[in-house]
């Protein structure tokens, strides 16, 4: 008898937030689409949390959905209701509850993104009394090529940078200063960046990436409580918000060659074979909070799993997923998004393809 909790989902692919979304339409293969729209720059893969104060008349925006093996279509978090123990697993359970235990978006600057920086876990904790900080990661799958400049992060403090500094510049609202006091890198695809809690960063125009991250969407900008809105300021005092966002980073600056030592990842080689090669992009040598590899296949081999759900992005090329001893196959191709429960007997995948694959907190 056929059991879908024990197979891979199709994901729904959506896009939500800022203006962009033209290279997320491409990377999906989408040749008729509306380039860069308002809401587009953002697509939230696998999730089963809302946006941070979602609109009244869609408190499920960011949630993503699923298409099941019997056609049904729902939002993933509702679908893991239903029979979370078998779905996810009691390992999983046991350390992520029913959530799936990270956040997994596209990210198209076709614009700077703010500077910004998160809390750790320590700082969430204390000052939103939230179980979870929001650690994240980037993995460049692409560049713009009709930016004014190459594509480029913002990422950690230049040496020297101390609170003092950075809150002159803050309580001037002089946006310009703040940036330059963090260190500008040009970056490739392929590359992967680990971003800790407290680290200032901006993901620069020109660039788009896999964001792999806690389940949190506490972001903390560069604006003074004197420029927030009116509605805002009322039941935000501002000495508590001052120092909610400004007693979140972490001032440990450093050289342009040490940032990034710290910060960008080592790609290291996991497994390899004749069908090819799997790479550990950010991993346990970076944060314990989740972990993400690629597969580089052109042949056949079983998947490595966890005793953990996983998600999974086609990023290159095509091929199938098979399972149950060959009995049951599912054609996959470059721009696909999908679900794996925890228990898939004899997962495999065959073909010419790229797969991302994101493990949760615990798995690693």
């Amino acid at each position: 008898m056929r059991n879908i909790y024990h197979e891979p989902w199709t994901l729904v692919q959506n896009q939500i937030r800022w203006y962009g979304g033209r290279e997320i339409e491409k990377f999906r293969g989408i040749t008729n689409g509306r380039g860069d729209f308002e809401n587009g720059s953002e697509a939230w893969i696998g999730s089963t949390m809302p946006v941070g104060n979602p609109p009244e008349d869609n408190p499920y925006w960011g949630c993503a959905e699923v298409t099941l093996p019997d056609g049904r279509r729902d939002y993933l978090f509702r679908i893991l209701e239903e029979n979370p123990e078998e779905i996810l697993g009691e390992k999983h359970m046991a350390v992520n509850g029913t959530s799936i235990g990270m956040l997994i978006k596209y990210l198209d600057a076709a614009e700077q993104y703010g500077l910004q920086c998160h809390p750790t876990r320590e700082w969430a904790k204390k000052m939103w009394n939230s179980d979870h900080g929001k650690a994240e990661s980037w993995y460049v799958i692409g560049t713009r090529d009709d930016t004014k400049e190459p594509a480029y992060i913002l990422l950690g403090f230049k040496e020297g940078v101390t609170r003092e500094l950075w809150e002159k510049y803050f309580y001037e609202d002089n946006l310009p200063a703040l940036e330059n006091l963090c260190h500008k890198i040009p970056v490739e695809i392929g590359e992967a960046y680990y971003l800790g809690g407290g680290l200032p960063h901006a993901l620069g125009t020109g660039c788009l990436v896999i964001e792999v991250q806690e389940t949190s969407d506490i972001t903390l900008g560069t604006r003074p409580w004197s420029k927030l809105p009116q509605r805002w300021r009322e039941n935000l005092p501002e000495d508590f918000y001052n120092e909610r966002l400004l007693g979140s980073y972490i001032y440990d600056g450093c050289s342009y060659e040490e940032n990034l030592k710290r910060w960008r990842s080592e790609k290291k080689i996991i497994r390899s074979g004749e069908w090819g090669e799997e790479r550990m992009l950010i991993g346990p040598d970076q944060t314990s909070y989740f972990s993400f590899s690629e597969l580089n296949l052109d042949g056949k081999t079983e998947l490595l799993r966890t005793g953990f759900p996983q998600v999974g992005i086609v990023t290159g090329g095509s091929g199938k997923l098979i399972w149950n001893g060959g009995s049951s196959e599912m054609e996959i191709a470059k721009g696909m998004e999908i679900f794996f429960p925890y228990d898939i007997p004899g997962l495999a995948a065959e073909g010419q393809l790229k797969l991302f694959l994101c493990n949760p907190e615990g798995s690693v």
